[in-house]
């Protein structure tokens, strides 16, 4: 064979072998693409398509509703409980407020006969009697809540005392009360009775 032939030949060779290579490598490209292809399909029929109409759903809001309207109802009932037992104090309190206020006029005469004097044994007896009847009164008066309002020589305090005479008293300070007039109760915080006071200038 001449070189030329030979040549020819080798051309011819190296044509085929290309073309093949070429053959080869479409053949991996399409293989490539097909599988990527079919592991996007498998991936999309394995995502969870979700159903609007999931009945587990539908039980868990129903159920969460549920305990929301029961805790405010819990919240509002332990409102009513507290507001309740606030006023049945309050009432348990003050429930002696109108009958310790009727009592106090009689209170005032007890204390006018007993500021009477008197030298006989028979005085001094009846005396005796009436001033262990106002203590004993006070007592339980006290027991049920009643306190004196202190007036004499305190300051002026227009919550706790009426101020119905003046006076001027240079020995003492502006504002204070020189003589009480008539006893000021209160029933804990609460004024029964404000005092009747004389004020100095």
């Amino acid at each position: 064979m001449s070189e030329e032939n030979k040549q020819d030949v080798m051309k011819d060779e190296n044509i085929t072998e290309t073309e093949n290579n070429e053959t080869t490598e479409t053949n991996v490209d399409e293989s490539t693409e097909t599988t990527t292809e079919s592991t996007d399909e498998s991936v999309v029929s394995e995502a969870p398509v979700e159903d609007e109409n999931d009945p587990v759903a539908e039980l868990e809001a129903k159920l969460e509703q549920s305990e929301e309207k029961y805790l405010r109802l819990y919240a509002e009932f332990e409102n009513y409980k507290k507001r309740t037992r606030q006023e049945l104090d309050t009432e348990r309190t003050y429930r002696a407020q109108s009958v310790l206020r009727d009592i106090l006029p009689a209170i005032d005469n007890i204390e006018r006969a007993l500021a009477q004097q008197g030298e006989s044994d028979e005085f001094k007896s009846l005396h005796k009697g009436v001033e262990m009847i106002y203590e004993s009164l006070l007592h339980s008066l006290k027991e049920n809540g009643l306190e004196v309002i202190e007036a004499l020589d305190a300051p002026f305090d227009p919550n706790l005392h009426q101020a119905v005479m003046q006076d001027s008293d240079s020995s003492k300070d502006s504002g204070i009360v020189l003589e009480e007039l008539q006893k000021g109760y209160k029933l804990k915080e609460r004024v029964l009775r404000p005092s009747m006071v004389k004020v100095n200038e």
